[in-house]
């Protein structure tokens, strides 16, 4: 299971209205090889593929392909906006260690 924190799903919400070109696309969190700890997450607005897990956290439908899933499980995903904020923030317990910019893990 992968969740949102309510501030991380009205940050969603309010992106999706803000662009027509998101209408009807599901958020997708996925995991790259790169970064520099060897894996790194990524965000988009997507349509469903015919192998996605279809979660739902907070009101927001969320899109993830299998192994992505398994890198991701019991994840939480806040965001965070305030002086110092670095946007959206993954708290992964799945991670061994990840990079201080919080964008990649091994």
């Amino acid at each position: 299971m992968i969740t949102l924190t309510p501030r991380a799903a009205a940050q969603i919400r309010h992106m999706q209205a803000a662009d027509a070109e998101n209408s009807g696309r599901l958020l997708r969190v996925l995991v790259e090889s790169g970064g520099c700890s060897g894996h790194q997450y990524g965000m988009s607005f997507d349509s469903p593929k015919p192998d996605d897990a279809q979660i739902e956290s907070e009101g927001v439908q969320i899109l993830m392909d299998p192994a992505s899933l398994a890198h991701m499980r019991g994840s939480r995903i806040d965001f965070d906006d305030g002086l110092q904020g670095k946007g959206f923030e993954i708290q992964n317990p799945n991670a061994k260690s990840t990079c201080g910019c919080g964008k990649s893990f091994a």
